[in-house]
């Protein structure tokens, strides 16, 4: 991965679009459509530039010179950001990017993620927000409410997002929640250096593990499957473990 997947707030924020024709049009809907206001190249607030030219190169140089972060339409050497394809599920957004190297693919991705995402899914999420106080009266750890709120939000679990329906029973789902399972220490055996090759079990226990602790052979693709915020510790490990599911990776 070369790039830092972010999503950059710009509601009421100045964004450059330079350029005419269909992909400028294109690029003002997508800032206007999150709120920020369009601008040309002699504004010096904004921080962020899309240049839609025939010949990009002096004006992407300019503005990235005064500090603005430059997306140059089909060209992405010359990007310091690119665009991706995005799900809209407000407040929830899911963006699938390339990287520049193939829109169409990404398009496709995403055409294919419309058919699974439900369309409700953003009502789960301001359910989950308007929760917050009652979760956390309810689970003050801030490890047991996440292990809950994994375990609820799992296929098949009581708030499954990618399940249909919903709507207003998400409140009573939510206090339907289950404890959280209990701490629990487990022992996986990795066979290959893809994560490809991972199985659907491991991949899931990676996903959701507070603690890694691995021997030193286990690669690197492997590790980042896990949580980025999970701890992560060299076998031999000396150090007390953490409260939580602690996954103990080891080499056949």
């Amino acid at each position: 991965m070369q790039a830092l997947p972010l999503f950059h707030r710009v509601a009421g924020e100045a964004v450059i679009v330079l350029g005419e024709g269909a992909v400028a049009d294109a690029r003002r809907r997508l800032v206007e459509r999150a709120g920020g206001i369009v601008v040309g190249d002699d504004d010096r607030t904004a921080r962020l530039g899309f240049v839609v030219l025939d010949d990009p190169e002096a004006a992407a140089g300019r503005l990235r010179a005064r500090g603005v972060l430059v997306n140059v339409a089909d060209r992405p050497e010359l990007c310091d950001f690119t665009v991706p394809s995005i799900l809209d599920r407000d407040p929830v957004l899911v963006a699938v990017g390339t990287g520049g190297v193939s829109a169409g693919l990404a398009k496709h991705l995403r055409l294919r993620l419309e058919t699974l995402v439900p369309a409700g899914l953003g009502k789960l999420a301001e359910a989950l927000h308007a929760a917050r106080d009652a979760l956390r009266a309810r689970w003050p750890d801030p490890a047991d409410r996440r292990r809950a709120l994994d375990q609820a939000l799992a296929k098949h679990g009581t708030l499954d997002p990618l399940a249909e329906g919903g709507g207003q029973d998400y409140a009573q789902r939510l206090a339907d929640i289950e404890a959280p399972p209990p701490a629990a220490t487990v022992e996986l055996t990795i066979a290959s250096d893809d994560p490809d090759e991972l199985t659907l079990r491991q991949a899931r226990l990676l996903g959701s593990a507070d603690c890694i602790v691995f021997e030193p052979d286990i690669a690197p693709a492997i590790l980042d499957r896990a949580r980025a915020d999970a701890v992560r510790l060299s076998l031999p490990n000396d150090r007390p473990l953490p409260d939580g599911l602690v996954l103990i990776l080891r080499r056949t």
